[in-house]
């Protein structure tokens, strides 16, 4: 057994589940590793395996969860910790909104309408401190994709996009998980209002510009989501802020360009990194992110992008 092996024992020995059965679960694009442990009698928690080594750190998901928690929203509980990045969590359930949605568009809308109710509930939460998706940091964000995958300067990229964020989307001040999308949050049909839609992946939440996660949630680069959900749901989120509907598609369209502007150039290092399964979604990440871009008041960053940013060929 290796020296973690060892830690790991203790771990799951010491927290009184030494002897349930551990069954993986994909990782995600980070080093962390997941399995979910069953109990003789069914029972089930999730062990989360983030070695310090590899630069991953659970403080951070820690204290986010149980921020989420005492907001009244669904996240995992914390079972029990240890400094060597092993943490035992409550099981959310097993199917992803992500796989549920693959259905007809009327049970879509019942799942996109739950975690646009979870995305307005918290536009009110309370506030926390946390790094800032500014203008200026989000068109820094994007230089890594001029940079490793265009290879180019990207001066000219990152005032494009810190100049489209100052115009549409100035101001940092609301809670963003920023990986909210379908394949993050559980749907958990057995349960009532929020608790219905189950968070994950929350680690690196920040203060964006409002609309941040909705713009995860409806570009989403994973699974086509349709048009008439989006339109719906920027409508009943625009409705409950208290923001015009049309305002807040232009502050989608920006939010999702900066979005997937920057996740060219992170699947390029982790295709780099040797995680080639990222290739075949590259294509993707270009075609939604040409979808925002179209709409018109992005014309001088859209001009931008296709002067300096090749589209990706498909593997």
């Amino acid at each position: 057994m290796t020296d973690r092996s060892v830690l790991l024992t203790r771990f799951l020995t010491d927290a009184g589940v030494g002897d349930w059965i551990a069954e993986p679960i994909a990782a995600d694009a980070s080093s962390r590793g997941y399995a979910r442990l069953v109990a003789p009698g069914g029972d089930s928690l999730i062990l989360m395996d983030a070695d310090p080594a590899t630069g991953e750190d659970t403080t951070q998901f820690m204290r986010i969860a149980r921020y989420l928690t005492d907001q009244g929203f669904c996240a995992p509980r914390i079972i029990s910790s240890d400094p060597a990045g092993f943490l035992l969590l409550s099981d959310l359930g097993q199917q992803s909104l992500a796989q549920m949605a693959a259905r007809t568009l009327a049970d879509q809308q019942v799942l996109y309408d739950a975690a646009t109710d979870v995305l307005i509930q918290l536009d009110g939460a309370a506030p926390l401190a946390l790094p800032k998706i500014d203008p200026v940091t989000g068109g820094q964000m994007v230089a890594i994709t001029a940079e490793l995958y265009a290879r180019c300067d990207p001066a000219p990229l990152v005032a494009a996009v810190e100049q489209a964020l100052t115009r549409h989307a100035p101001v940092a001040d609301r809670i963003a998980l920023r990986d909210f999308h379908a394949e993050n949050l559980i749907w958990r049909p057995q349960a009532s209002g929020s608790d219905r839609v189950g968070l994950l992946d929350f680690q690196d939440a920040c203060l964006a510009p409002r609309g941040y996660d909705l713009a995860s949630l409806l570009s989403d680069i994973r699974r086509d989501v349709p048009a008439d959900i989006i339109t719906r749901e920027t409508a009943r989120f625009a409705r409950a802020t208290g923001e015009v509907a049309d305002d807040m598609a232009l502050r989608l369209a920006v939010l999702g360009a900066q979005r997937n502007l920057r996740i060219l150039g992170v699947f390029c290092r982790l295709i780099a990194g040797g995680k080639g399964r990222y290739a075949a979604m590259m294509p993707r990440v270009w075609s939604v992110l040409l979808r925002d871009l179209g709409h018109p008041a992005l014309s001088e960053l859209r001009d931008i992008v296709l002067r300096d940013i090749p589209a990706p060929v498909a593997p």
